[in-house]
């Protein structure tokens, strides 16, 4: 007879908080569910029969393993440390995972305050979208103490294709500030060069499969085919103002450890003047349409 599956905790049932839910439901573990807007809890539960918790702290306590997928720093702090929070609730002896794009300083802060509940805490933000955690393919950073990654990867191998271990904890953080610089930059430098393509009287599919059969042709480019030659049709995947608040914390900490970031400073400039125009909850793709608007 096969070994029961642990309680896990989902707390954030953002677009990838929602998907990774549904691949451990569908993996077989038996799901506690937060979120802010209790209506999400709600619809996940009613297509899964998870457990809807009260608050964050009380998810966490229900649970073996608790998963947090939340949008920014400020939510992560509130979530973690603040009444109802997860480390009010967290039993000692679990494990805390957290997948959201922070910045280091911020996982740390978080990790020692579950420390102090007596649980143990990873970093393993995720590189991938809604559409990769379905196949179960994700990349993702682990940061944190070997034992407890390994511990982390028997859950994680639900939604990823590869767990890399990085280094201490803030490593994940770390590093999945500069794969995000690397694929916004990506993002702007296509939108650049399509449009430039356009301007100078290329049809843009054929432009397009210029770039995806070259030597710039990344998986990036591939996978995002259809939102870039069909803009009014995209789905939105990664919103413009998520990438800006990337892009703040990419300069910062470039800023910090004295990494030159002249790229991604010019690419949060751009994408700033996309969300001042109305763009900010637009696909990311919509870069391209942005600079078509701009140059008239």
């Amino acid at each position: 007879m096969s070994e029961a599956k642990p309680i896990v905790a989902v707390i954030g049932l953002g677009r990838m908080g929602a998907a990774m839910a549904r691949r451990f439901h569908d993996s077989g573990y038996p799901l506690v569910v937060w979120n802010r807007d209790r209506s999400k809890s709600e619809a996940f539960a009613a297509g899964t029969g998870a457990e809807v918790a009260a608050d964050a702290g009380s998810a966490a306590g229900k649970a073996e393993i608790a998963v947090t997928s939340l949008a920014d720093d400020e939510a992560l702090r509130t979530v973690y440390l603040g009444s109802g929070g997860i480390t009010e609730g967290v039993q000692p002896g679990s494990l805390v995972i957290d997948t959201s794009t922070v910045h280091p300083r911020t996982v740390i802060e978080v990790g020692a305050a579950i420390d102090g509940a007596g649980a143990s805490f990873v970093d393993c933000p995720v590189s991938g979208s809604v559409s990769t955690v379905e196949a179960g393919a994700l990349t993702i950073m682990a940061g944190g103490d070997p034992e407890l990654v390994a511990r982390a990867e028997t859950l994680l191998d639900a939604i990823a294709k590869r767990v890399i271990p990085v280094g201490a904890r803030g490593a994940g953080a770390a590093a999945k500030l500069a794969v995000n610089s690397l694929v916004h930059g990506l993002n702007v430098a296509l939108s650049e060069a399509l449009v430039l393509a356009e301007k100078a009287g290329i049809d843009r599919e054929v432009a397009y499969e210029v770039f995806a059969s070259g030597a710039g042709g990344a998986p990036f480019v591939e996978y995002k085919r259809a939102a870039y030659l069909h803009p009014d049709d995209a789905e939105v995947g990664f919103t413009l103002d998520l990438v800006a608040k990337d892009l703040d914390l990419i300069t910062t900490l470039g800023e910090e450890v004295g990494a030159p970031m002249s790229q991604a400073r010019a690419g949060l400039d751009i994408v700033r003047r996309a969300n001042e125009s109305g763009m900010s909850s637009h696909d990311l793709s919509a870069i391209a349409e942005f600079l078509r608007k701009e140059s008239g």
